[in-house]
């Protein structure tokens, strides 16, 4: 009898180690599986958090440069038609920045269009300002208060809808006209004994004194490819993706043109 109890409790001690081992197999299995579980929401965190954040604007831009593509139509919502110009305007890239110590007056210099011919001068210059070579460069004052960065990005997220814009750039050449078509002349009588004068400009000086023409006397000569400035434009659209600007009116130039756009 003896040996039978203690054969009995040997037995339910070995099945008592039994499910011992096997709760414990279980239970990092179970760890695991809620661990794994609860992996991917603390991953989750932070990569929300490490979002790329929308690139910051500068307030202090106020320029920039483009090429004109062309015009096109735009309408509005109440379907009015505006004659539109459009303009791919940027991405540009300051070069410099001119201070009142160093050069006498503030400014900031602007680069348009990556120049990969450029040559020595040039790009020791941008060399110099840490910033690769461009094409088309122009300067803009500024205020001694304005802050930027060599190499920063100036794009058309500095407008908004509804901008008041100036926008300059080179007049198409006409060639070499006369005074009726260049300054906008009457002409002389076609009658009453004139002869050969109806698109002359006529008189154009003194006599005796001073014996010679005035300077800046409106005169035949050529006639465009002068930098013309058109004020308080709107900007009736903007497509960020593409850099285009979309500006209610005409804009000086010809297709292809550079233009410079500034509030």
């Amino acid at each position: 009898m003896n040996e039978e109890k203690e054969n009995i409790n040997k037995d339910l001690e070995e099945s008592k180690a039994v499910e011992e081992t096997q709760a414990a197999e279980e239970t990092p299995a179970a760890e695991e599986t809620q661990a794994a579980e609860e992996t991917p929401a603390a991953e989750e965190t932070p990569a929300a958090e490490e979002a790329t954040p929308e690139e910051e604007v500068n307030p202090y831009a106020r320029f920039l440069l483009g090429t004109k593509i062309g015009m096109t139509s735009i309408f509005s919502d109440s379907g009015v038609q505006y004659p539109a110009t459009v303009i791919e305007a940027g991405p540009c890239f300051v070069s410099q920045i001119k201070t009142d110590e160093n050069d006498g007056y503030n400014a900031v210099q602007i680069g348009f269009k990556f120049d990969r011919k450029a040559n020595k001068p040039k790009k020791n210059h941008f060399s110099k300002n840490e910033c690769e070579p461009m094409k088309h460069v122009k300067e803009f004052r500024i205020d001694e208060d304005d802050q930027f960065v060599l190499g920063e990005k100036i794009d058309v997220k500095i407008f908004n809808e509804g901008d008041q814009v100036n926008v300059s750039g080179v007049s198409k050449g006409k060639g070499f006209a006369g005074v009726m078509k260049r300054h906008g002349f009457a002409g002389g009588r076609a009658s009453h004994g004139k002869n050969s004068v109806m698109r002359k400009p006529g008189s154009v000086g003194a006599g005796s004194d001073p014996s010679r023409i005035w300077k800046g006397k409106k005169m035949p000569g050529r006639y465009g490819g002068d930098v013309v400035t058109c004020q308080n434009l709107e900007i009736v659209k903007i497509d960020i993706e593409n850099n285009l600007l979309f500006i209610k009116g005409a804009v000086p130039g010809a297709n292809n043109n550079l233009v410079s756009i500034a509030i």
